[in-house]
């Protein structure tokens, strides 16, 4: 059946329908370890095999990355409690020591890695950064792998509906709710170059309440 669209419409929520995984990325700097969530990481070459991994610039470890060239992917499992996420994040790796008391364990490249609640790790080094807009799109080679057979990889929408946290029943109010990670902009008009505190995502992600 043929569609007609206004060619200046744009839904955001067509982006919904994009399939997403949730990874911990993980890298470090000298003494300093860290780990962020992160919804973007692909194979999208096979000759030169090369991933591609999306991390938001106002991310702490995207610093690190930039630093370093190198990063592990560790992707989460459909058994990760939220507090994983929240653990990872929520918060911000320049005020909060994400490992403090827990010595990770650590892949070849002296990077952590988990060992809960994941389906494996890559190890990757970075061969070329792209500036995209507010993340950076980092393109990289494959150093060293493990997969945990029998695990199954959590999705966005998984997450969503099964692991996040439902919002308490209040009495509804006025505006607009971050589709990543729940944070709540309250008023009539939400600014077009508002950050949400929390994820660090952009008014695009944010939907009417």
């Amino acid at each position: 059946m043929r569609r007609t669209t206004d060619k200046n419409a744009f839904d955001p929520k067509t982006l919904y329908q994009l399939g997403y995984g949730l990874y911990v990325l993980t890298a470090r700097d000298g003494e300093k370890d860290n780990g962020c969530i992160i919804n973007t990481a692909m194979q999208v070459a096979s000759d030169p095999l090369l991933v591609a991994v999306g991390v938001n610039k106002q991310n702490y470890t995207c610093g690190l990355v930039q630093k370093t060239g190198l990063l592990n992917v560790n992707s989460l499992t459909v058994d990760t409690p939220f507090e994983v996420f929240r653990h990872f994040g929520y918060q911000s790796g320049r005020t909060v020591d994400k490992f403090v008391g827990k010595p990770p364990a650590r892949s070849s490249n002296g990077l952590p890695i988990l060992t809960e609640h994941t389906g494996g790790f890559l190890s990757l080094s970075v061969r070329q950064e792209i500036d995209a807009g507010s993340h950076v799109l980092f393109l990289c080679a494959p150093t060293e792998g493990c997969l945990h057979p029998g695990t199954e990889t959590v999705t966005y929408a998984y997450y969503q509906r099964h692991i996040k946290p439902k919002p308490a029943s209040t009495p509804k109010q006025k505006g607009f709710v971050c589709s990543v990670c729940g944070h709540v902009y309250e008023g009539d008009t939400l600014p077009a170059d508002y950050i949400c505190p929390v994820c660090k995502h952009g008014a695009a992600d944010f939907v009417p309440m």
